[in-house]
């Protein structure tokens, strides 16, 4: 198997996407953001046996010439490098725009360029907004309900022509709510477990009410591995869901009974989304993933949830994780 280069590999689902890749016995560059402190993001609390076998390349995916070298002698790609976080988006859309479109030409043009294996785009659930029908498949209507969510259709939309005009090898990956160890305090699940792990009773939260169909990132991981090891998955898109839906309320319950805590909740406003900009339901078909790839789920329905929250519990009550994060402040 030749070398694979994952781009956002210093974030949280990239992180986890480079240690199994590299437990798998993959050759793995990590294309890192370029820093002055020469940090590698959560790379550099992964065990040193991984460290050890990664090969670290620091640059920036809005910079085409910097993509294009970070190419060249793998056999691959998988893209996970974009900005995320949605209330941001609604203050600097222009920085989305760079990344998540520029960036993903950038990586496509360069997978063309040079005659690659196959290239992963990792899109969001976030793409099909509010869920106009259940359970969400692949065709459901795309529709930006946030600045975020619109530069990742037109990343879609972008790496798909590629496939159509050019036939290079494309594959579009849409994973739902990934939660688990080292994600930002900004999603709700780590916001809570955070909070409880504080000694906090009082939670601060936005919405409840909208359902969510949460993935476990070590499932999310193994079915990025999965779509790009397939031959069928060139030119589809495949969602990477757990076709079992939650209320964010419910959820919260459920994260205070694995982690036997009695909670009051707070509704924070500067946590709601604006009215027309928040996704109240998302629920995923996977069946195509069944279909197409060599991936099961292994944390899926209620109890698979539970399993998975007790994990990220874990994670987050081990004092030396916590102390990357700022306990219940607000980061958009």
């Amino acid at each position: 198997m030749g070398r694979i280069l994952v781009t956002g590999a210093d974030g949280f689902i990239g992180s986890h996407l480079v240690e199994e890749l590299v437990r798998q016995g993959r050759d793995v560059r990590a294309f890192v953001y370029y820093n002055s402190f020469d940090s590698w993001g959560w790379l550099d609390r992964v065990p040193e046996e991984v460290k050890n076998k990664i090969d670290i390349f620091a640059g920036d995916v809005r910079d085409a010439t910097c993509v294009k070298t970070a190419l060249e002698g793998c056999e691959g790609v998988i893209h996970l490098a974009a900005l995320i976080g949605i209330p941001y988006s609604y203050h600097a859309p222009d920085s989305y725009i760079q990344t998540n479109i520029v960036g993903t030409l950038n990586v496509v043009q360069g997978v063309r360029d040079l005659g690659l294996k196959k290239a992963v785009i990792t899109s969001t659930s976030e793409t099909y907004g509010t869920a106009q029908f259940v359970p969400i498949t692949e065709d459901h209507p795309m529709v930006g309900q946030s600045p975020y969510a619109a530069t990742k259709i037109g990343a879609d939309q972008l790496a798909l022509s590629y496939f159509r005009s050019f036939d290079t090898p494309v594959a579009v990956a849409r994973p739902f709510n990934t939660y688990g160890p080292r994600q930002s305090s900004r999603a709700v699940i780590p916001t809570v477990i955070t909070q409880i792990a504080d000694g906090r009773r009082k939670i601060k939260l936005g919405a409840l009410h909208p359902t969510r169909d949460f993935s476990l990132v070590y499932d999310t991981a193994n079915g990025l591995i999965a779509i790009y090891d397939s031959d069928k998955s060139i030119g589809e898109v495949i969602n990477l869901g757990s076709a079992f839906e939650i209320t964010i309320g419910d959820t919260v319950k459920m994260i205070a009974e694995v982690m036997n805590a009695e909670i009051e909740i707070e509704t924070d406003d500067q946590r709601l989304r604006p009215q027309k900009s928040e996704v109240e339901r998302l629920f995923a078909e996977n069946s195509k993933a069944l279909r197409l790839l060599d991936w099961r789920y292994e944390y899926g329905g209620l109890e698979g949830l539970r399993k998975g929250l007790e994990i990220t519990a874990d994670w987050f009550s081990d004092d030396k994780n916590r102390a990357f994060y700022k306990i219940g402040h607000y980061s958009i």
